[in-house]
C-alpha cells in the first residue's frame, strides 16, 4: 500500500523544468559576442598600426585602454548590479556596448579609436558580472564550475569567431566594416535578456518549482576569510583528497558577507593577482598574436585569419575540461586547475621563442597553449562563488575581475613598449614569468570547502 501511495505522489509531483540551461544558452551567445567586440581589435591592428602610423606602442596602448576603462568600471559595476539587479543593467549596457563597437569602424584617427576603445571598456564592464551573477542565482554550487567553464568558453569562441571572419572581410570590404557587423547582434541580445532572464529563478514564469528548488538545493560552501578558517577534515559524502588537499590548503572557513570582511579578504585579493597574470597572458596573445604572424612569421591575411583562431580553439575546449575537472574529478575544488594552468602556462609561453613557422604546426603549439591557458581559468571567477554568500558575490567577482582587466590593460602596452626596445623572444620570456608569479601567489590562496561535518559550525563561528 505504501509503495502504491509513493508512486502516485511520485506520479502527481511536478516535472523539473532545465530552464536555467536556456539561460546559460543565452549568456553563451551574449558573451561570445561580447569576446568578440573586444577581439576585433587583433585582426585589425596591423591594419589601424599603419593606417594611423603608430609606434607598437602606441597600437598597444589602443589595445590597452580598452582594458583600462573596464578595470576601472568593474567594482562600481559590483555595486549597481547589486543594487538594480540584472534584468535592466544588463540589457542597458548591452545596447552600450554594440553602440562603441560601431563608432569604431568610423574612427578617422588613432586618439579618434582610442577615446573609442575606452568608452568601449566603460560600457562592457557590467556585462560580465551581471552575467556571473546570473549565473550564481541559476545554479547550484555543484554545477557553478560547469556553468563557468561554459561562460568563459564563450570568452574564447568570439576570438575563435573573429580572425578567420574578420581576414574575409578585411580582404573584401576594409577594416572598419569589422566594426559595423559586431554591433548589431547586441541590440538583439539585449531584447532577448529583458524578457528571457529574471534576477532569481524563482521569479521566471519558465522555471518550475522543481527546478527552484533544485538550484536552491545546497548551499554554497561555508566560507570566508581566514578569520574563521578551519582546517578541511573528511564528513560523509565528501571525497578527501588527502596530499591534494594539504597541497591546496583546503579549508572550511565562514562566508565573507559584508563589503568590509571582501575587501580584507587575502584570498580575494591573491584571486585577483593571480587572475591579472593569466589575463594578462590572453589578451596579449588576443591582441598581438596577428601582428606576430604577420611581421615575423610573414603568413598572408587568410593564414594569419586560421592560425590566430587556434589558441582560442583550445581555450574554448580549455575552459569547458576545466570546468568539468573541477565539478567533477576534483569535487568543486578550483585550485587545482589553476595551479596546472599555470604551471604548464610557464613552459608554453617560453616554448613559443622556438615555434615552427609552418602554419599547421604552429597553429598545433598554439591549440595546444591556448588549452592549457585556459584549464584553469574559469576557476578564478568561480571561486568567488565559494567564498562568499549570493548577496557578496557580485562585489568579490569584481575585485576579481578588476585584477584580471588591469592585466588585460597593462600587458598588451608593455608587450609594445618590449618590441620596441627588443624582440618577440622578450616578450615571450615575459609572459613565461608572469605565468610563473600566477603559480608563487596562488598557491598562498586557500581552497574553500564545504564539509558536512563541520560547514555549518564554520559557518556560525
Amino acid at each position: 500500500m505504501s509503495q502504491v501511495l509513493r508512486a502516485d505522489a511520485e506520479n502527481k509531483a511536478p516535472a523539473k523544468s532545465n530552464y536555467r540551461w536556456v539561460v546559460m544558452t543565452l549568456i553563451f551567445f551574449v558573451y561570445t559576442m561580447a569576446a568578440a567586440d573586444r577581439a576585433n581589435i587583433g585582426i585589425v591592428l596591423p591594419f589601424v598600426k599603419s593606417e594611423f602610423n603608430m609606434t607598437n606602442t602606441e597600437a598597444g596602448a589602443i589595445v590597452s585602454l580598452f582594458f583600462i576603462g573596464y578595470s576601472v568600471a568593474q567594482i562600481p559595476a559590483g555595486f549597481v548590479v547589486k543594487r538594480f539587479g540584472v534584468r535592466m543593467i544588463f540589457p542597458l549596457f548591452m545596447i552600450l556596448t554594440s553602440a562603441f563597437t560601431g563608432l569604431l569602424g568610423t574612427a578617422t584617427s588613432a586618439l579618434h579609436m582610442k577615446l573609442n576603445r575606452l568608452a568601449l571598456g566603460l560600457a562592457e564592464a557590467p556585462l560580465p558580472v551581471a552575467m556571473l551573477a546570473t549565473m550564481n542565482h541559476w545554479f547550484p554550487p555543484k554545477e557553478k564550475g560547469t556553468a563557468v567553464g561554459i561562460f568563459l568558453s564563450a570568452a574564447k569562441f568570439g576570438p575563435v569567431l573573429v580572425p578567420p571572419i574578420g581576414a574575409v572581410v578585411i580582404a573584401s570590404l576594409g577594416w572598419q566594416y569589422i566594426f559595423f557587423i559586431c554591433a548589431v547582434p547586441g541590440i538583439i541580445f539585449s531584447v532577448l535578456w529583458y524578457f528571457l532572464v529574471t534576477n532569481d529563478p524563482a521569479q521566471s514564469r519558465f522555471t518550475s518549482s522543481a527546478e527552484v528548488g533544485h538550484i536552491q538545493s545546497a548551499s554554497p560552501p561555508a566560507t570566508s576569510d581566514e578569520a574563521g578558517e578551519i582546517p578541511f577534515a573528511s564528513g560523509d559524502g565528501r571525497r578527501k583528497f588527502g596530499w591534494l588537499d594539504r597541497l591546496v590548503r583546503a579549508r572550511t572557513v565562514r562566508p565573507i558577507a559584508t563589503v568590509s570582511e571582501t575587501f580584507r579578504s587575502p584570498n580575494i585579493w591573491g584571486l585577483a593577482i593571480g587572475y591579472l597574470m593569466m589575463t594578462g597572458i590572453i589578451n596579449v596573445i588576443l591582441a598581438w598574436l596577428p601582428t606576430y604572424l604577420t611581421t615575423v612569421k610573414k603568413f598572408s591575411i587568410l593564414n594569419v585569419g586560421f592560425v590566430a583562431a587556434a589558441p582560442f580553439v583550445g581555450g574554448v575546449l580549455g575552459n569547458l575540461l576545466g570546468g568539468l575537472l573541477s565539478d567533477l574529478v576534483f569535487d568543486k575544488r578550483r585550485k587545482p586547475t589553476i595551479v596546472i594552468t599555470a604551471l604548464s602556462s610557464v613552459f608554453m609561453m617560453y616554448a613559443l621563442i622556438h615555434a615552427p613557422s609552418d602554419p599547421l604546426l604552429l597553429g598545433g603549439v598554439l591549440f595546444m597553449a591556448g588549452l592549457l591557458l585556459n584549464l584553469g581559468y574559469s576557476s578564478f571567477t568561480v571561486y568567488p562563488a565559494g567564498l562568499t554568500t549570493k548577496e557578496a558575490y557580485p562585489l568579490a567577482v569584481s575585485v576579481v575581475n578588476t585584477g584580471g582587466q588591469a592585466g588585460g590593460a597593462l600587458f598588451p602596452f608593455l608587450t609594445g613598449v618590449i618590441l620596441d626596445a627588443y624582440s618577440w623572444d622578450s616578450v615571450f620570456l615575459f609572459l613565461a614569468a608572469s605565468s610563473f608569479i600566477a603559480l608563487v601567489v596562488m598557491m598562498f590562496v586557500v581552497e574553500p570547502v564545504e564539509d558536512p561535518a563541520s560547514g555549518q559550525a564554520a559557518a556560525g563561528r
